[in-house]
């Protein structure tokens, strides 16, 4: 496990800066959401399994502190917990994007690709708010789950059911603490992305040529007529995140280019 500094500073503003954690931070929409926060003045760790990746991130923002940990691991929710609070004693966010993708057909399923999705993109979000609760609390925090479009409505999700499912079950969470945990002043809100451009193609040992053929394929199914890109989502989860947004808590918006409406 590895654990880096960057500077600190306060919010031209003159409020104090905030604390964002960030999971799934290495690459993708962890890598775009973490960079807006920091480039908004707030104080940011990104986790992940490979320091390498969580350095690319960090680099040129100072804002920006890296934690390589498995978030499934056993006593990983508090020390990243442990980690964050360091400097303010308080979460004022937490980002919950680190998500495991395994296709799978029903008639195929391995109970080690569903362990690990399940432990990664459901167990592992549980755990972690469980543990950052006080610290959310002190700071009256946001809670954020990225989600996938693909499962809103009525949608099926063929060859991928248990990561459908835990996303599913995310968007629950979302509802269910929103209302669980607006007594201690804490909000709960997702995001729901649309195909976009992750990297994650890359990263299941996809060709180019089938990453640009999936990408065109769901071009053409999308109104606005490309793939979202991470800082898509990204802008959405600052905002939602944001003072301004304090009434909005139970609420999954849709980043899909209007993809899930059709």
């Amino acid at each position: 496990m590895t654990h880096s500094l960057g500077t600190t500073h306060s919010l031209s503003s003159g409020a104090p800066r905030r604390t964002v954690v960030v999971t799934g931070g290495g690459t993708g929409i962890g890598r775009a959401t973490a960079r807006a926060f920091a480039a908004g003045g707030d104080d940011v760790l990104v986790v992940g399994r490979t320091a390498r990746t969580l350095a690319k991130t960090a680099a040129g923002h100072a804002g920006i502190r890296t934690l390589a940990a498995d978030i499934t691991a056993a006593g990983a929710a508090e020390r990243i917990v442990a980690a964050a609070a360091e400097c303010s004693g308080r979460i004022d966010v937490l980002v919950h994007n680190a998500a495991a993708v395994l296709p799978e057909p029903a008639g195929s399923l391995t109970r080690g690709h569903v362990r690990t999705q399940v432990e990664t993109n459901l167990l592992a979000p549980l755990f972690l708010t469980r543990a950052a609760l006080p610290a959310l609390e002190a700071a009256g925090g946001t809670v954020v789950c990225v989600g996938t479009a693909a499962v809103l409505g009525r949608r099926a999700f063929s060859g991928l059911s248990v990561y459908g499912a835990t996303k599913v079950a995310l968007d629950f969470l979302v509802r269910t603490w929103a209302v669980e945990l607006a007594p201690r002043g804490i909000r709960a809100v997702g995001v729901a992305p649309g195909e976009t451009d992750t990297g994650i193609g890359e990263r299941m040992g996809w060709s180019a040529e089938d990453i640009a053929r999936h990408q065109a394929r769901a071009a053409a199914r999308t109104p606005s007529g490309r793939v979202g890109r991470p800082e898509d989502v990204a802008w959405w989860i600052v905002r939602l995140a944001r003072a301004e947004a304090g009434y909005t808590s139970g609420a999954v918006v849709a980043v899909d280019g209007g993809a899930s409406v059709v």
